[in-house]
Formats: structure tokens, C-alpha cells, sequence
């Protein structure tokens, strides 16, 4: 299959776009690809997303006439709040008291509670070879990172599978 756009590479990365409910599905080259996401992130970005979700935070009075400032970067909270972009590492420490709440609104926590990876478990059986669940999940995380998302659902598959033999050995 051809690139959609420019009709001469072969096409890698397939997607979907759902613009005023009607869905669309484009296959591009590599390259074509880079340039969407280019204009697409220029679009809209994720520092979009977060001035966005940060002017949306319930009025909170000592919100009205924050005056706090990044000591490293001399960032204001206002102008986060109009970039959506921190300054720098330091601006998390000084902005502390009003980005908990907008981290809590947008991950459901302000605390990480996700899993740890299983390194270095294996499974075997008799007659089978050692499986490494760590290496069957750093290859499907790389098969979601290049778009590839059938390879990355099989080693889902062969995850579930394997872990489901080690419950059962």
C-alpha cells in the first residue's frame, strides 16, 4: 500500500482521524507522517491541553492574585497558566501548592501508584523454552512507539498467555 499523500513510498504508519464525527483513515510513509504530526502538533499540543485544563481549575481566591515565581527561571504562575509550559525542574517546587490539584484532575492522582515491571521473570516448562515477560514487554512498548499496533496486541497476547503459565506452574 501507497502513501496517501505522497503517493510514492510505501505506506508504515495508519491513522485515524475523526473530524465533525466522520472517520477517516490515512496510511503514510514515514516522512509524510513526521510532517502531519509537525502540523498537528502545531495545531494543538499538549501545552494546549494543560493552559487549557489550568484556566478551567475552579476559582480558587489565593488563585485570583498569585504572585509566585519560579526562583530558578522566574517563571510567574500566570504566564503558566497562559503557556502551559513549566520553566524549568525548579517550577514544580514553587508552584507546588497550585499544580497538585490540576496533576490530580488530569492522572486521578496526584500520587503515582502504577506498577513495577517484572524484570528478569521467566517462565519454562517442560519440552518449552524460557520466556522473558521483561523482554516481551520492552517489545511491545517499542512496537507502540513505531505505531505498530498489531505486533504490539499479539505480544499482549503472548504476555497474558505466559503470565497466565507462570500463575498455573
Amino acid at each position: 500500500m501507497l502513501c496517501d499523500i505522497c503517493k510514492k513510498n510505501p505506506a508504515t504508519v495508519h491513522l485515524t482521524e475523526i473530524i465533525d464525527e466522520q472517520m477517516n483513515e490515512l496510511h503514510l510513509c514515514e516522512d509524510c507522517a513526521r510532517h502531519k504530526s509537525a502540523a498537528m502538533e502545531q495545531q494543538f499540543g499538549l501545552s494546549d491541553l494543560l493552559a487549557g485544563m489550568a484556566d478551567f481549575e475552579k476559582p480558587n481566591k489565593d488563585d485570583e492574585n498569585v504572585a509566585v515565581k519560579c526562583p530558578n527561571c522566574n517563571l510567574t504562575y500566570a504566564d503558566f497558566k497562559k503557556v502551559g509550559r513549566l520553566g524549568c525542574g525548579e517550577c514544580y517546587s514553587a508552584f507546588r501548592k497550585y499544580l497538585a490539584p490540576l496533576l490530580k484532575r488530569i492522572h486521578g492522582s496526584n500520587q503515582h501508584v502504577g506498577k513495577s515491571p517484572l524484570k528478569g521473570k521467566t517462565v519454562s516448562k517442560p519440552g518449552k523454552k524460557k520466556v522473558d515477560l521483561g523482554n516481551l514487554k520492552a517489545e511491545m512498548q517499542r512496537a507502540i512507539q513505531r505505531e505498530d499496533f498489531e505486533e504490539a496486541a499479539r505480544l499482549r497476547d503472548q504476555i497474558k498467555k505466559v503470565s497466565s503459565e507462570q500463575d498455573n506452574v
